[in-house]
């Protein structure tokens, strides 16, 4: 399975990006999904969770983004989304989308870059 990013690119600060997140056959064929989530990598940064979204469609989000980032899925489309508004400088980093089963497999996507920045 192979998860592809996008959406990603160069913004203002106080503007807004949305990050889109599909598969190869599309994220609800891929059996017994736990949670998917969002995180991200600034350079010379640790990987830092950013969303997530449980199988019963349960949100939560990391301290520096609660409140400006929404997270969604759409069944029907099979694609998730990061919702980003009122970005700042410090929200510069590559995105990533994960989806984990209950099985313990992990897939990524090779992540999109966001640059907020004047």
């Amino acid at each position: 399975v192979q998860l592809v990013e996008s959406g990603g690119g160069l913004v203002q600060p106080g503007g807004s990006l949305r990050l889109s997140c599909a598969a190869s056959g599309g994220i609800s064929h891929i059996i017994s999904i736990d949670v998917i989530r969002w995180s991200r990598q600034a350079p010379g940064k640790q990987r830092e969770l950013v969303a997530t979204i449980s199988s019963g469609g349960t949100t939560s989000y990391g301290d520096s983004v609660k409140g400006r980032f929404t997270m969604s899925r759409d069944k029907s489309e099979n694609t998730v989304y990061l919702q980003m508004n009122d970005l700042k400088p410090e929200d510069t980093a590559v995105y990533y989308c994960n989806v984990h089963t209950f099985s313990g497999n992990d897939y990524w996507g090779q992540g999109t870059q966001v640059t907020v920045s004047s």
